[in-house]
């Protein structure tokens, strides 16, 4: 199969509550055939007849609900590889505490609620879930959902899907520590030592992308100084990130809110790697957590 003809296969798995659904959505807008809750042991056959039959992207979401199949998902990737698929596997997770939540507000039954018995409490199930899907994690594109609206979720899947070359794609994620740390962080700086826009009345309800704010941030002496050693850093271990066949690079930029200094730091990194790549880095994204 040439890499011209190759199907591309989406699969999207994660923890229940996690928004998969809305990512399997996203991906049908986008044209791609989507199936929801394929059973593991059909996803071969599925793939092999949509391929003869000229389909080009698809996307399958698979769950826990899977059950015991699931042990073979590994394997089965690698399998679809060898044989001239290009397959991806996005998955999405959030904090115990939000999951729980979206739970309680749709007063949907958990999937794991029948398994562990109708008393176990809903975070006794997502615990239980967290564990059995923990195995995914490690070779997927893993996006944190907790604090994100449904549009900008459907956003970085679509960015997540895109075409990429060998190399890696380096993500900046900013957040705000009182909504906590993002789960699908690979590394963290914290930028708060920096002097806080917020304290500004005229600056409080703008953001790191506004003149204003980063003429304000550029005025604190040491701005300058912590992206050059956060560049430095990341410019002598990026490469180190390729001997482990990763695809993706996800680097959080925190401040208290995640509106102002984190902002501007992500975005001066993400110009600064643009303008002077390294050989590593095919592409730079930036996300901004807690701005809409």
């Amino acid at each position: 199969m040439s890499g011209q003809d190759a199907l591309k296969i989406i699969l999207v798995t994660g923890l229940s509550g996690s928004g998969k659904s809305i990512a399997i959505r996203a991906l049908e807008d986008a044209q791609f055939y989507c199936v929801d809750n394929l059973p593991t042991p059909f996803i071969p056959k599925v793939v092999n007849h949509l391929h003869l039959a000229g389909v080009s992207n698809m996307a399958i979401a698979v769950d826990s609900r899977s059950g015991r199949d699931l042990i073979d998902l590994p394997s089965l990737i690698t399998q679809l590889k060898e044989e001239g698929y290009d397959v991806r596997v996005l998955f999405l997770e959030a904090d115990d505490d939000t999951l729980s939540t979206r739970y309680s507000e749709t007063r949907r039954r958990h999937p794991f609620s029948v398994k562990r018995g109708e008393k176990a409490t809903v975070a006794e199930c997502v615990a239980a879930e967290r564990e059995t899907m923990q195995g995914l994690r490690g070779f997927a594109d893993v996006i944190d959902t907790t604090a994100l609206l449904p549009n900008t979720l459907r956003r970085w899947v679509l960015e997540a899907v895109e075409e990429r070359p060998s190399r890696l794609t380096l993500i900046f994620e900013t957040f705000g520590y009182k909504k906590g740390l993002p789960m699908d962080a690979d590394l963290v700086f914290d930028v708060r030592c920096l002097s806080n826009p917020h304290y500004v009345k005229e600056l409080r309800d703008k953001t790191g992308i506004d003149y204003e704010v980063q003429a304000f941030i550029r005025e604190d002496e040491r701005s300058n100084e912590l992206l050059s050693d956060i560049e430095k850093y990341l410019r002598k271990w990026l490469p180190s990130y390729l001997n482990e066949q990763r695809s993706y690079v996800t680097i959080a930029i925190g401040c208290t809110g995640g509106q102002h200094r984190s902002v501007y730091i992500a975005e001066m990194l993400a110009e600064r790697f643009s303008l002077f790549p390294i050989d590593e880095v095919e592409s730079v994204l930036v996300r901004h957590r807690n701005i809409h």
